[in-house]
């Protein structure tokens, strides 16, 4: 009896466990985001990098207006578009796959006991099949799959953008740091600033600047990574699983792809998510344009 008390406290802390560790992305990115808005932010409102002596020049009240504009911009569709994209369901639930639709290619799904399209495949961490799953996305804790892609895809460009720009305004940074030139102590704060804070080498000021400065870098190298890897799958019409295996069974041309994955306005929906760009197909049935056979596709 005690035995099967203390099996099932274990497995409790270990559900609860679970759970805090699959947000803990989430709360990271979160604060990440917030924490480079408002350093950009303050860059150009004080406009004081590191030390009071280094002062950026005083700008006119309208150009910052422009640069917070700007800057809010970004962060409203960056905030919104993850959040469509983690309400949006992209999964099976609640859609009919039954009828005379079934055609070779469809398989039956043990686990969510029902009978599921080519494209459609099982996620072990959302428990049930996706509809054109492309990937599970960790750093939301949801698949990116038919309804959600166009919410994931312009929420990464966003990102992208943000970065580029906290990378250009961080740049006085960077040359605050090095402006005793490229000296140990110079090149440990930009890559270990860490360590320095807690030698007692710098100020917690310093160190702050120096730690969002090396993440807006460090965090555009990686979005530069994964929106341009996206776009190329957008543009050539595949899912992650289906260029894994370098298939492309269902292209429908660089124009036909945008309007399958973005929508019919899927040259206005990226400017923001308040943009209906209603999406052709139901996520079930695909045209098939190339051969399903993985060899003779990547040949």
């Amino acid at each position: 009896m005690a035995s099967s008390s203390s099996s099932s406290f274990a497995g409790r802390a270990y559900s609860r466990a679970e759970r805090v560790c699959g947000h803990l992305p989430v709360v990271l990115n979160t604060v990440l985001v917030f924490s480079i808005t408002g350093e950009v932010s303050y860059l150009v409102l004080v406009g004081a990098p590191l030390e009071a002596d280094q002062a950026r020049t005083s700008w006119v009240g309208w150009w910052k207006a422009v640069h917070l504009l700007a800057q809010y911009f970004m962060l409203a569709n960056i905030c919104w578009n993850a959040s469509l994209f983690v309400k949006t369901s992209p999964t099976i639930r609640g859609v009919f796959l039954g009828g005379e639709g079934m055609v070779q290619g469809w398989r039956y799904c043990y686990t969510c006991e029902s009978h599921t399209p080519p494209r459609c495949s099982h996620c072990y961490d959302c428990k049930v099949c996706v509809l054109r799953r492309d990937h599970h996305c960790v750093f939301f804790g949801q698949c990116v799959g038919f309804r959600n892609y166009r919410y994931f895809l312009c929420c990464l460009l966003f990102m992208w953008s943000g970065l580029l720009y906290a990378v250009v305004m961080n740049a006085e940074v960077f040359m605050v740091i090095l402006k005793e030139g490229v000296t140990p102590h110079s090149v440990l704060l930009l890559l270990v600033p860490w360590i320095m804070l807690v030698s007692g080498q710098v100020s917690p000021r310093a160190f702050a600047f120096a730690f969002i400065a090396d993440t807006c870098v460090v965090g555009l190298l990686l979005v530069s990574a994964f929106l341009f890897f996206h776009v190329l799958l957008l543009l050539r019409g595949q899912t992650t699983r289906e260029w894994y295996s370098s298939r492309r069974p269902y292209s429908q041309g660089p124009l036909g792809n945008l309007r399958h994955g973005l929508g019919s306005r899927w040259f206005l929906c990226w400017l923001s998510p308040l943009i209906p760009s209603p999406l052709p197909g139901d996520g079930i049935h695909f045209q098939v344009t190339g051969s399903l056979d993985p060899a003779v596709a990547g040949s």
